[in-house]
């Protein structure tokens, strides 16, 4: 009896110790894999969610455009448009790798502050002229009473304007109308069937980083055109076209044009003004730190006879020139025929500086002919240095300059230039202040 009850709690006490064991072996097996999973996740997060969709992106994909270059999409741009107008910061967006048929369009404000036309594709206007209705013949996108708007982005404005330069008919590009607080940046504009882009009436501009292309030989493309607009800002860009860089014309005044390559095409330009015995206002100009390169002219004032106003406090700093026919000009008896009728008034020019104007030229290296009546006064030439060129095939012109007052100052080459400018006395300062009086 006393045997078999000593087995049975050796038993008991055999049962007890296995299952400490067991619990033991658990609780050592748990902690392991729990520490196991925490190192797993840790060394892996779970992914973040996906962004919801920018509310503020308006494709033109989504209203409906084709975008083969071939079918008119201009609707959709008109909705994205308008479906962007509406809300802050909003944004039409011209997807890169597509072609899109724009007829011509108005996008008009008044929007909400900060809108951007995000130009990453191909915009085409219609290559023939008879699929423009008459009533839009004279620009192709029109924007206008915008404020605080952006155009930008690494796509192309094409206006194919190639059926346009043989043609009488006249067409802008891209053209903003009474608008505000304006930047253009980073896009090409190329081919257009006249002027590539134009700022009529409109005040705090920006244009930097584009590009601007047409043929030498396309007429009256001018890169960039500016009428009645203040504080303007041109600068880092590339023009090449077959007329002017830059045109500022009348009722501009505080604009800076700097680090532009221009060419080819006529230089930088202010005018034509006083056309038809109009009024013509330009002030506060400073052009600077530019390239030009095989050009038509340097750095221009054309005016025409019989005008009546003033150009005032302009300067023309720091410009190189290579292989540029007339690289100096004011020219008051500017005409666009063959012959234009003689007059006697004139726009008053005083105030201009050349500064610095440096390198090559092909035919003639400065051309100052002022009006008979109105003489040009404070006309300064500083520091200019410009030899002939080497590829002139035809002969070289002298320097021509009349009825030209100011001062020379610093090496001037050719030194003949010496004599371009002469001492101004008061009578003659007089004289062009009094048709000052018009812009006052």
């Amino acid at each position: 009896m006393k045997r078999a009850f000593s087995l049975v709690l050796l038993l008991v006490i055999w049962l007890f110790v296995f299952s400490a064991l067991s619990i033991d072996a658990r609780k050592y097996h748990t902690k392991k894999t729990k520490t196991h999973k925490n190192k797993k996740h840790k060394n892996n997060p779970a992914p973040a969610p996906a962004p919801l969709p920018d509310s503020s992106v308006f494709s033109i994909l989504s209203f409906g455009a084709k975008a083969n270059g071939v079918s008119d999409d201009s609707k959709a741009l008109v909705s994205a448009w308008k479906s962007a107008c509406k809300v802050i910061g909003g944004v039409v967006a011209i997807p890169s790798e597509f072609k899109f048929l724009i007829k011509p369009v108005t996008l008009q404000g008044p929007c909400m502050p900060n809108l951007v036309l995000q130009i990453d594709g191909t915009l085409l206007a219609p290559p023939k002229i008879g699929s423009w209705a008459k009533s839009n013949l004279y620009q192709w996108i029109n924007f206008k009473w915008l404020q605080n708007f952006t155009i930008q982005g690494t796509g192309t404005a094409d206006g194919q304007g190639s059926n346009w330069w043989c043609s009488s008919q006249v067409n802008k590009a891209l053209r903003f109308y009474s608008s505000y607080n304006v930047t253009v940046r980073d896009i090409s504009i190329v081919n257009s069937p006249l002027c590539h882009l134009k700022f009529d009436n409109s005040k705090g501009v920006k244009v930097e980083n584009v590009t601007i292309s047409a043929p030498e030989d396309s007429p009256n493309t001018d890169g960039i055109h500016l009428q009645n607009s203040q504080d303007v800002e041109i600068m880092h860009s590339d023009i090449g076209t077959g007329d002017d860089c830059v045109s500022i014309q009348t009722g501009c005044s505080n604009i800076h044009v700097h680090h532009i390559n221009c060419g080819p095409g006529h230089g930088i330009s202010l005018g034509g003004l006083g056309k038809d015995k109009s009024t013509a206002c330009v002030s506060n100009i400073l052009v600077e730190n530019i390239v030009m390169q095989n050009t038509l002219y340097g750095a221009r004032i054309k005016t025409w006879q019989g005008g009546i106003g003033s150009v005032k406090n302009v300067t023309f700093s720091n410009i190189q020139v290579s292989d540029v026919k007339v690289p100096i000009t004011i020219d008051q008896y500017y005409c666009d025929k063959n012959q234009c009728k003689n007059q006697t008034g004139a726009v008053a020019i005083s105030g201009v500086k050349f500064d610095q104007i440096i390198g090559t030229y092909l035919v003639q290296p400065i051309h100052l002919a002022c009006s008979s009546s109105v003489p040009c006064t404070d006309v300064d030439l500083i520091s200019i240095q410009l030899e002939p060129s080497i590829n002139n095939k035809h002969g070289f012109q002298r320097e021509l300059c009349w009825n030209s007052y100011g001062k020379s100052l610093g090496p001037l080459a050719p030194s003949s230039m010496d004599y371009c400018v002469r001492s101004g006395s008061e009578f003659v300062k007089r004289i062009s202040k009094s048709h000052d009086i018009s812009c006052l």
